[in-house]
Parts: structure tokens; C-alpha cells; sequence
């Protein structure tokens, strides 16, 4: 239930944060190689290591077998999967990649689950080491399936901006620090807040790169500390967007 209305969702947890969600789950790679162009995510990219990232969490992995996630309807060219084997350092046949189109019931789940991820994704980029973040929990609304994969982007993200919640217990000495912290996390802290995520990609000539990064966050975020087990949250469930975007 959000503000009594009633959503199917899902919930996340993890005790390893950093590495669940950021070494893992983050679509960080951009796979991109003879034409062919996704947004890879999964353990696989801790095997390529395209990504400053890895040396930020000081992670490192070796493996036999690797597995990414591509949000795309088009599987990719033999060549190009043979690249993706030839970057993680296994066989072809070790290569496992999963592909879902953002339109697609899988497609909003696997969304919906980055809910914990997006969290700890906006601390890093506030230059808090999420090392110190030692467990997570969020749940997140799912969106009704769209009529095509640009809709399904915007009410995707609009699922995790606007009702999005997520837990973070932390390792922290400060506070006030904390205090402060909080208040920068969710997604009401960015310029763009406030309009269905369609909009706000129109707005920015379809280019992600020129949306504030910062507002890619929960809706509502609490952090509480290890130390002195004081909790502190910002934010809140915006249900009137979500009403907008899911059946607007």
C-alpha cells in the first residue's frame, strides 16, 4: 500500500551492498561495438572492469563463467557477444547474457529491483564511501507494463523516483553529518523533481546526459547509524506522479 492505494511491488534486501548492487547490479557498462548498443549490468562487469568504479571499491573478481543483463529487444551479433567474452576473459560458451525489453513485465521488474542500487549509486556520486553502508532494504512499486519501451522508460523510473523507499543501515560517526546527508539523497533534492520522467527526457531532447544526475534516487530514503543507532530520513512517496504516469 502507498498513501492507500494499492500497487503490486517487490523488496530488496542485501548485506552486501556495495558489491550487490554497485559491483554487480548497476548498469554501468556501455556496450557498444559495431552498431550494436545496450546498457550492460550483471556480475559480468566485474570481470571487464570497464569502470573506474571497481578500483573505488577497491573489488576485484576472477571467474570461469560470466553473466550480463542488456535492457534491449535486440540480442546481439555473434561478433559482438564474442567481444563481451573476449573483455570478461571466458569462453564464449562461459558467457551468459540475458536481455529483456524495458516494455515487458521482466523488463519493469528488473528495474523496480535497482531500487536499493539507485540509493547507493547517489551516495557515491555525494562522495560517501558506500563501503560503509552494511545492509539495505527498499521496496518499490511496479509500473503496468507500456505500450512501448520509450513509455516503459519513463514509468520505470518514475516507479523508483516517486515511490520508491529504501533503508541503509551505515557505519558512521557523524551524526549531523548524517543529518545533512539525508536531505541530499532523494530524488526530490534534483531541479528536475517533480514530473513524470517521460516528461522530463522530452524536456531533455531525449538525452539522458542532460538531466541532472542527482535525480536519479529513491523517492524516500532513511539512513541509520551502527554507532549511535539515531535514524534520519528525507523524502517522500509522490503518489499524484505516479497516478500520471502509470495511468495518466
Amino acid at each position: 500500500m502507498l498513501d492507500g492505494r494499492w500497487l503490486p511491488g517487490l523488496t530488496v534486501t542485501t548485506d552486501r551492498p556495495a558489491v550487490a548492487c554497485l559491483a554487480a547490479q548497476y548498469a554501468g557498462w556501455r556496450l557498444d561495438r559495431d552498431g550494436y548498443f545496450a546498457m550492460g549490468s550483471g556480475p559480468g562487469r566485474a570481470l571487464i572492469r570497464a569502470e573506474d568504479l571497481y578500483d573505488e571499491l577497491d573489488w576485484n573478481e576472477h571467474a570461469s563463467a560470466a553473466v550480463l543483463c542488456l535492457e534491449t529487444r535486440e540480442p546481439p551479433p555473434a561478433e559482438v557477444a564474442d567481444f563481451v567474452a573476449d573483455r570478461a576473459g571466458v569462453p564464449a560458451e562461459r558467457l551468459t547474457l540475458v536481455m529483456a525489453p524495458t516494455a515487458s513485465v521482466v523488463g519493469g521488474v528488473q528495474i523496480a529491483a535497482r531500487v536499493v542500487e539507485t540509493a547507493l549509486h547517489k551516495l557515491h556520486e555525494l562522495d560517501f564511501d558506500v563501503r560503509r553502508v552494511v545492509a539495505g532494504f527498499g521496496s518499490c512499486p511496479l509500473p503496468p507494463v507500456a505500450g512501448d519501451d520509450m513509455a516503459a522508460i519513463g514509468r520505470t523510473n518514475d516507479a523508483v523516483l516517486y515511490g520508491g523507499q529504501v533503508h541503509l543501515t551505515v557505519e558512521a560517526d557523524d551524526d549531523d553529518a548524517l543529518r545533512d546527508l539525508v536531505e541530499r539523497l532523494p530524488a526530490s533534492a534534483s531541479s528536475d523533481y517533480g514530473e513524470p520522467f517521460g516528461k522530463v527526457l522530452k524536456a531533455a531532447e531525449f538525452d539522458f546526459y542532460k538531466i541532472d544526475p542527482l535525480l536519479f534516487s529513491p523517492a524516500q530514503i532513511r539512513l541509520t547509524s551502527v554507532g549511535s543507532g539515531r535514524s534520519f530520513e528525507a523524502g517522500a512517496v509522490n503518489l499524484e506522479v505516479l497516478e500520471r504516469s502509470f495511468w495518466g
